[in-house]
C-alpha cells in the first residue's frame, strides 16, 4: 500500500539533493509523537524561530515574580557581544519593527518587546528580551522540553564576533516540533496556561504567515514563528483545524532559493501534508502557494 505522504516524499526527493540543500520536515500530536519525519534531526541555522524559546522563557520568569509585563526597558539598538563584550549595532533596514526602532532612546514595556518579537519577528526586541531574560534561561527551556544537543540559543541576532567565533544558534526541527508541541498541550513543566496561553495567543497573531499557513486550507486555525535569511527558511505551526486533532507541523530547510521562492516550498510542503491526512478533501480546496507568483510571471 503506498505511503500518504508519496507526494511529499517525492517533492522533497527532488529537491533535496545532497549538497545543496537540507529539507527537515517533522509532524506530529501535542505529546510530541511524530507522524512523519523526514531528515528531522539535521541541525539548521535557527534565523528567528529562536525567538519562540526566548518569549516561553521570559514568560516564565514573569510568572515566577521575578519579571513584570508592563516592566519599562531601556531601548537601544547597540548590544555587547556575548564573546567579549565588545559593542555591535542592529541595522534597522534589516528589521520588521519600525515601532520598537522609534523608541530608541525611550522605553518600551517588556511585553511589547516579546510581542514584537513574534508577531512581527524583530530582532531590535529580541536582543533586549536576551538581555533581560538571560540565554541561561532559554536553555532551561529546551532542556525541560527535550530538545536534543543539536538546538542552541547561543547568541543575539547579529552578534558577529561572537559568530565568528563559531558561536551561534541552531536548531532542528524535530526540536522545533516538540518545543510547538509543548505550547500546545500546556505543558506543566514550562509552567502551564500561565505561561503558554499567553504564548500562542502571540503566536496566533504572527504577521508572517507566508509558509506553512499559506499551504492550509484558508481560514485554519494556527500559531506559528517562522525564520528566514537568504538561503534559510523555516516555520514551526501547531495548526488546530476545526472538528480535528490539533497537530504540529515544523518545516526547515536550508536551501539556495529566494525568499519567497523559499517560503513557498515550505507553504508546499504544508499543502502536501494536509492532502496526506485528508485523502478526501478535493485538490481545488487547498490554495497553490505559487499560484499568484505564477500568474504574475
Amino acid at each position: 500500500m503506498p505511503s500518504p505522504f508519496a507526494v511529499l516524499n517525492s517533492r522533497l526527493d527532488e529537491v533535496a539533493t545532497p549538497g545543496r540543500a537540507t529539507l527537515s520536515v517533522w509532524l506530529g500530536d501535542l505529546e510530541g509523537q511524530p507522524r512523519y519525519e523526514r531528515d528531522a534531526l539535521a541541525p539548521h541555522y535557527a534565523a528567528s524561530t529562536m525567538k519562540l524559546p526566548l518569549v516561553i522563557a521570559a514568560f516564565r520568569r514573569v510568572v515566577r515574580g521575578e519579571l513584570a509585563l508592563d516592566a519599562p526597558v531601556a531601548v537601544s539598538g547597540t548590544f555587547a557581544s556575548v564573546l567579549d563584550c565588545s559593542p555591535f549595532d542592529l541595522d534597522e533596514s534589516d528589521d520588521q519593527d519600525p515601532r520598537t526602532w522609534a523608541a530608541v532612546g525611550g522605553t518600551c514595556t517588556l511585553g511589547e518587546l516579546a510581542e514584537q518579537a513574534i508577531t512581527h519577528s524583530s530582532n531590535i526586541a529580541t536582543n533586549l528580551l536576551i538581555d533581560v531574560v538571560g540565554l541561561a534561561e532559554v536553555a532551561e527551556v529546551l532542556r525541560l522540553v527535550g530538545c536534543s544537543p543539536a538546538t542552541v540559543v547561543a547568541r543575539g541576532i547579529e552578534d558577529a564576533a561572537a559568530r565568528r567565533a563559531g558561536i551561534t544558534n541552531t536548531v532542528t526541527a524535530s526540536d522545533l516540533g516538540l518545543i510547538m508541541a509543548a505550547v500546545g498541550r500546556r505543558d506543566p513543566d514550562l509552567g502551564g496556561e500561565a505561561v503558554l496561553g499567553p504564548v500562542e495567543e502571540m503566536l496566533g497573531r504572527q504577521v508572517h504567515v507566508d509558509q506553512v499557513p499559506a499551504g492550509l486550507p484558508p481560514g485554519t486555525p494556527t500559531a506559528s514563528k517562522s525564520g528566514w535569511i537568504p538561503g534559510v527558511s523555516h516555520d514551526v505551526a501547531l495548526v488546530r483545524p476545526a472538528g480535528e486533532e490539533p497537530f504540529v507541523l515544523s518545516v526547515c530547510t536550508t536551501i539556495d532559493l529566494a525568499e519567497t521562492e523559499a517560503a513557498a516550498l515550505v507553504a508546499e510542503v504544508a499543502r502536501d501534508v494536509w492532502r496526506a491526512e485528508h485523502p478526501d478533501e478535493h485538490p481545488d480546496e487547498l490554495v497553490d502557494p505559487l499560484a499568484d507568483e505564477q500568474g504574475s510571471a
